[in-house]
């Protein structure tokens, strides 16, 4: 128990967070990571969801606007093994990727270094697609790696937000008419 308690204090302090972060996060649409902590030791609740340093629970909120789509990306850094469920408004949008559960002593360790866990196919990922609207975001860890007492259950996370603009459906009209004319030239040509 004890050595988890290190390893959970380890992650705290890996993660860099500051005592004055809420536990609602304004997730702007930049593409910059915004991190999360997961320990059911260190979370007020004793629950495995996605935690701020304090312990408290934490969501990330934010607003696609009219016109646009939002890409949002979700990726385990700690070790590698573990997998999240995420909510969105209360309803499940599924698990990150499925990896392979691995022991703590052989399991990669990407720290804070979301770009390169996002990379790696040891960690897992997941990306969900968001319509206009506002959204409240959260997770719960449903897979951990292993150390010599069990499932670890204390890791961190990232997410980040990305937005486009949907395509004005004139502009998808001319692209299908331009293809259509494209592959009528071909035709000709090879006839």
């Amino acid at each position: 128990m004890k050595h988890r308690h290190l390893l959970a204090a380890g992650l705290l302090s890996l993660a860099g967070l500051t005592s004055a972060q809420a536990a609602v996060v304004n997730l702007a649409a930049n593409g910059n990571w915004n991190d999360f902590l997961v320990g059911e030791l260190l979370a007020v609740d004793g629950g495995l969801g996605w935690i701020d340093n304090s312990g408290e629970a934490l969501s990330f909120s934010f607003t696609v606007a009219a016109g646009t789509v939002g890409r949002l990306t979700v990726v385990d850094a700690g070790f590698a093994g573990d997998v999240f469920s995420v909510v969105a408004k209360g309803v499940g949008l599924g698990n990150t990727s499925a990896v392979a559960v691995q022991g703590y002593a052989a399991a990669p360790d990407a720290g804070t270094d979301f770009d390169l866990a996002l990379t790696t196919p040891a960690f897992s990922r997941g990306i969900y697609a968001f319509q206009a609207g506002t959204y409240s975001v959260s997770g719960l860890l449903v897979q951990s790696v292993l150390d010599d007492f069990g499932p670890l259950n204390s890791t961190v996370g990232a997410l980040k937000l990305e937005v486009s603009a949907v395509p004005e459906p004139a502009t998808v009209t001319l692209l299908l008419a331009g293809l259509g004319l494209a592959g009528a030239a071909r035709r000709r040509r090879t006839q």
